[in-house]
């Protein structure tokens, strides 16, 4: 089973995603998004495993986000995008992908989600 865990080891939430992999004997391949970000590409593939739009990957509390103006309701998905491809810090996570099927995980046991068959 592959399991890729967009992580940033600073955030405790992304730690206990981990930490709940790992108990279970799953070593995920662990992405450190903020040093090796993904590409809009990379980030409009993961909205399509997660079944979410852009505004769901946010994280609306950096400062970042109100400094581009990110609330505002008019932006399109695309411009949502792009924001987080050149603002990695923007992206929520941890993000756990396995095959076609994607999860934020928070709460952190979301991750288990994908180890169902």
């Amino acid at each position: 089973m592959r399991i890729t865990l967009w992580h940033n080891p600073r955030c405790s939430k992304s730690r206990a995603a981990l930490a709940l992999l790992q108990a279970r004997g799953i070593q995920p391949d662990v992405v450190e998004y903020l040093a090796t970000p993904p590409d809009a590409d990379g980030i409009r593939a993961v909205l399509r495993r997660l079944g979410l739009p852009a505004r769901a990957l946010l994280r609306t509390g950096e400062a970042a986000y109100a400094e581009l103006g990110l609330a505002d309701e008019g932006l399109d998905e695309e411009a949502l995008v792009q924001a987080m491809a050149r603002h990695p810090i923007l992206i929520e996570r941890p993000v756990a992908i396995r095959d076609g099927q994607a999860v934020i995980g928070r709460p952190p046991e979301r991750v288990l989600e994908l180890l169902r068959d």
